[in-house]
């Protein structure tokens, strides 16, 4: 949205006089006003302008009512207290004031020169003037307060308000328009609706437009935003809307879902920036009810990274489905202290035990007394390091929390009689090219290893791709760049993900918990492929904004593309074998994934930890590649390693 600038304040000097020069003043003033409207009271009254001094017959008597009007007036004005108010703050008691002022004095005004007369003066002046007044005392104080105020600077604000249409002309978008009547951000000068009855009538006082106008009307109308007050429509039809809108370079505002509006009417706050959601994935599948509810509805239930995005989500959903009790894991501190005040919030009213946690899941003791203790039903693991630049540059850190803070907290949970283990995973644990891939991989085969030793406790893990708005996700860090001016940096043009929503992958997450049998691999229907590129662009656009390039040298904001970064992929896969099965949930398939049984990957994994502990990085990456199938370092990882730790050399010469 673009800001108008406003102009100074112009009150200041006037602000800056001591308190005895702004009465004089406003005496001034006063004074200045009883002349007027005596001349005004005369002119009225005979139809005719005339003066103070010369031959007129009139003159005498006009001296005489202005005399009169300033020695009644001002005192009386003294002694009301009129000028011991703050004009800038004055509201309705300092008019009623005024008024109560004016009125003593009208009568005593019009006794002397209405009802006993005065030579030269008509009778119906001591009448007249005494409303003039009035009217004029008043303006006078209303004007001061909106000059000194600065509300005149409000007043230009709603001038300069950037102008808007509202698409669709439904209910919602009738409510929308009657909550911003009053707006200082926005004003609304018109409607836009598919339907071609409505075009050309009139609803709220505001016309309705044909949305294949909206390119003419931008330019005509000076309109900034599109406001789609459609709640109702499926995303298909969004798109289709938003691809329509996209031409017409303006920024698009929404409101939430009818469900999120159904507790009370639409108000402005109500209004957000376009998620990038509304143009990815697919029609949202009703979850299924009983699939939630299963390992959750009156059990105990624990979440590790309960402070992380796909954590905390899955916190919101699981105290919607009413769990006896909640344990939230969490090793940063803050993360924890927000997902606990927000639960808390939420939980007001109903009887359910929220406990926050500090641990590391690496905590091998902790993590046993938090289970021992509490003996939770189900565990959902969401706590990792996922951002692939950091764990490669840290990559014993990263397989530590990743692959043995896993395998660390499912054998607690199955030392103490844990239902149902779900593992958190990622499309990266598919041939994997970077450390963070390769320790969450090694995470899934140790669940796999221990479901396979027939431990009373049914382990699971659930893979899917990027989730938009997650700290990982490029969505944030876009939007945060489009906001700054640009460049946006993008580390290649041909770079593509899946994207789902953090509160679907949630759902998803708990239902396809609900159908583990023991060593289940989930994965997540993701929908279609999207070029990050593209994504880029439709932000820009949506924003109100041009991709400056070769095609607009004039453009608002610049790509980037900066090079991929070590580890990272073109493309990411869900699957390392083929065929996946289908289950109960048309979102949600399964996949047969090799393992290896828990009698050789234990000693193996326990050699790792003796690197992982001497941060010994040529043997540590040349023991995940054997342990992992198909983990291949790119080459600048390895280029990397070689240079950051030469003395390492003679291990990272046999990975080259």
């Amino acid at each position: 949205m673009r800001v108008t600038k406003l102009p100074l304040n112009l009150a200041i000097p006037v602000l800056a006089l001591p308190r005895p020069a702004k009465r004089i003043v406003a005496l001034t003033v006063d004074f200045s006003l009883c002349v007027l409207t005596v001349w005004l009271a005369f002119y009225l009254r005979l139809g005719d302008f005339i003066g103070f001094t010369g031959t007129s017959v009139w003159a005498p008597g006009a001296i005489r009512a202005t005399a009169a009007s300033v020695g009644l007036a001002l005192p009386l004005f003294v002694v009301s207290g009129l000028y011991r108010a703050i004009f800038r703050y004055s509201g309705w008691p300092a008019l009623l004031a005024v008024a109560r002022a004016v009125t003593i004095y009208g009568l005593l005004y019009a006794s002397v020169f209405t009802a006993v007369g005065v030579a030269g003066v008509p009778r119906t002046v001591g009448i007249i003037q005494p409303i003039l007044l009035l009217l004029f005392v008043g303006i006078s104080r209303a004007l001061a307060r909106v000059w000194l105020g600065d509300q005149y600077l409000s007043i230009l604000k709603r001038v300069s308000r950037p102008k808007v249409l509202i698409y669709g002309a439904g209910g919602t978008g009738r409510q929308l328009a009657t909550a911003m009547a009053n707006s200082h951000e926005m004003k609304v000068v018109g409607f836009l609706d598919d339907d071609d009855r409505l075009h050309g009538h009139v609803l709220n006082g505001q016309p309705i437009y044909n949305p294949s106008d909206l390119d003419s009307l931008v330019s005509a109308l000076h309109i900034s935003d599109v406001l789609l007050a459609m709640p109702s429509i499926s995303r298909h039809r969004r798109n289709e809307i938003l691809s329509r809108i996209r031409s017409a370079q303006v920024a698009v505002r929404t409101l939430p879902s009818v469900t999120d509006l159904a507790q009370g009417k639409v108000s402005v706050s109500d209004l957000r920036d376009l998620d990038i959601d509304d143009l990815l994935g697919r029609e949202p599948v009703v979850p299924n009810h009983l699939l939630l509810t299963k390992n959750i509805a009156g059990k105990v239930v624990l979440v590790t990274g309960a402070g992380g995005s796909i954590g905390s989500e899955l916190c919101r959903q699981i105290l919607a489905v009413a769990p006896a009790r909640l344990l939230l894991i969490e090793q940063s501190e803050f993360a924890l202290y927000a997902i606990h005040q927000e639960l808390e919030e939420k939980r007001v009213g109903r009887e359910i035990e929220l406990l926050p946690l500090l641990a590391s899941v690496q905590d091998d003791d902790r993590m046993r007394e938090i289970l021992s203790t509490w003996r939770p039903n189900t565990v959902y693991h969401a706590a990792a390091y996922k951002h692939v630049p950091l764990v490669e540059h840290n990559p014993a850190a990263g397989i530590k929390n990743n692959a043995l803070g896993t395998l660390r907290t499912a054998r607690a949970a199955a030392e103490n009689g844990v239902a149902d283990f779900v593992l958190i995973s990622t499309d990266k644990a598919v041939r994997p090219t970077n450390v963070m891939g390769a320790s969450k991989r090694l995470a899934e085969m140790a669940l796999q290893a221990l479901a396979a030793t027939g431990t009373g406790t049914r382990f699971s893990m659930v893979r899917f791709g990027n989730v938009l708005g997650s700290s990982g996700s490029v969505v944030p860090k876009f939007r945060e760049q489009i906001r700054d001016g640009g460049p946006i940096t993008l580390t290649h043009s041909e770079v593509t993900r899946y994207f789902m929503t953090i509160p679907e992958a949630a759902q998803l997450v708990i239902q396809a918990g609900a159908m583990a049998k023991g060593g289940d691999v989930f994965l997540l229907d993701m929908g279609q492929p999207v070029k990050i590129i593209d994504l880029a662009r439709r932000m820009v656009e949506l924003s109100g904004l041009t991709v400056k390039d070769d095609n607009d040298p004039d453009g608002d904001i610049e790509i980037q593309v900066t090079g991929l970064r070590p580890g990272e992929k073109l493309y990411e896969e869900l699957l390392i074998g083929d065929n996946p099965q289908p289950t109960l949930h048309p979102r949600i398939m399964k996949a047969r994934e090799d393992f290896m049984p828990w009698t050789d990957f234990e000693d193996r994994l326990h050699a790792l930890e003796i690197a992982l502990n001497v941060n010994d990085v040529g043997v540590i990456r040349l023991m995940m590649q054997q342990l992992v199938a198909g983990y291949i370092p790119s080459d600048e990882i390895v280029d990397w390693v070689y240079l950051e730790h030469a003395s390492e050399a003679p291990a990272l010469e046999r990975m080259r």
